[in-house]
């Protein structure tokens, strides 16, 4: 067995917190996929300002749940961290300049003597939520495909690429990862937009944006599920904790835990109704239905790469130094601590579902833009 059960199970517990973090995550995507609608949706000045300043009161909501995944797999699994952060550093620089990109945008679009013009911020925001969004697709497809990195008896890692991680670009399930979570996120801000925006023309062409971005999605869909249930996975030896490669691991996963399954229909079902009734039924609340679809759709992901005995950062040049739940968290005190902490993780999600439910008591219209202070 590896290790004692009781840090066993606590590792498996903060697997599953990190799980739900980067779930919630992917759900407030859609300020990223609200932020490229406004070159496609959004026709004039006026409708760009709509949806900049609509999705702008939930922007650094996006960004601190990014941090707070970060934070949470840098506490619990530090070698993880370690490894990908310091190993494949250029993917991840290259997603922390999009979002920095984004913070300037969103300060100083709308500022007096804006020597770069709104334009240039505009298309700040665009590479956030496009390439942004790809590379961060790219970087979890790498959980399921693999990294090439190598770790010493020291645990330091020696990238066995040049590229430090901007090769993950090159796997076809990576991009299609990718990709699909891009035009998910432009779902879910089309619905959002719908939601929180009363204006009837860009509404009803955001209403369109849903249905038509959701077809888009569905070929780069089919070819992560088409892959997940036929590539080689990488397992675990539960007695000696050596990897080996396993044919249809992740099918094998699936059938192994009914639960994931379950949350993978469950979710993409959610989300294909969301779109429905915000193109069809002329509902304003599919972005309730997609946002609760994204988080189990992304809660059956994370599942998928790390239980089960899977290593969910394997690599593809060493074997055995591939990182799983168990020989990459932290001590078994720690994760004791951690889960001490975590106990007051509800009440602030209930605090940020109370401030968000105030902020969105009332439409944004063209009357209240012109009296508060735009991004």
């Amino acid at each position: 067995m590896i290790g004692n059960l009781e840090h066993t199970l606590l590792q498996q517990l903060w697997w599953l917190i990190a799980s739900v973090v980067g779930s919630l995550f992917l759900m407030l995507t859609f300020v990223q996929g609200g932020q490229t609608l406004i070159f496609t949706t959004a026709k004039s000045e006026e409708e760009r300002s709509l949806i900049i300043n609509s999705i702008g009161r939930k922007w650094e909501l996006t960004f601190t749940t990014l941090v707070l995944f970060g934070g949470a797999l840098f506490a619990a699994f530090p070698l993880f961290y370690a490894t990908s952060f310091g190993g494949a550093y250029w993917v991840w620089m290259l997603i922390l300049f999009t979002f920095i990109g984004q913070a300037v945008s969103f300060e100083y679009r709308k500022k007096p003597d804006n020597v770069l013009g709104a334009k240039i911020y505009e298309i700040f925001m665009l590479i956030n939520g496009t390439v942004g969004i790809l590379l961060i697709g790219a970087a979890v497809g790498t959980f399921f495909t693999g990294s090439s990195f190598t770790l010493t008896k020291f645990n330091s890692v020696i990238w066995d690429t040049p590229f430090r991680g901007l090769e993950a670009a090159l796997n076809v399930f990576n991009v299609a990862f990718g990709l699909f979570l891009v035009f998910l996120a432009r779902v879910l801000g089309a619905m959002y937009i719908v939601n929180h925006i009363h204006h009837d023309q860009l509404v009803a062409r955001a209403r369109k944006a849903t249905l038509i971005n959701l077809v888009f999605a569905l070929p780069f869909l089919l070819t992560v599920l088409g892959g997940l249930l036929t590539m080689d996975g990488f397992a675990i030896d539960p007695n000696t904790g050596k990897v080996f490669m396993e044919k249809a691991k992740y099918l094998h996963n699936l059938l192994a835990m009914p639960a994931v399954p379950v949350l993978l229909l469950l979710g993409l079902v959610s989300v294909i109704y969301g779109v429905v009734a915000t193109a069809f039924l002329k509902s304003n609340r599919g972005i309730w239905f997609g946002g609760l679809g994204t988080v189990l759709v992304g809660l059956a992901v994370f599942c998928l790469a790390g239980y089960n005995n899977t290593a969910f950062y394997p690599s593809v040049t060493s074997l055995q130094s591939s990182l799983t739940i168990y020989n990459a968290s932290s001590s078994k005190y720690t994760l004791t601590v951690m889960s001490y902490v975590a106990i007051g993780v509800p009440f602030v999600l209930a605090y940020i579902a109370y401030v968000w439910r105030l902020m969105d008591a009332r439409q944004l219209t063209l009357a209240e833009l012109a009296k508060e202070e735009n991004y």
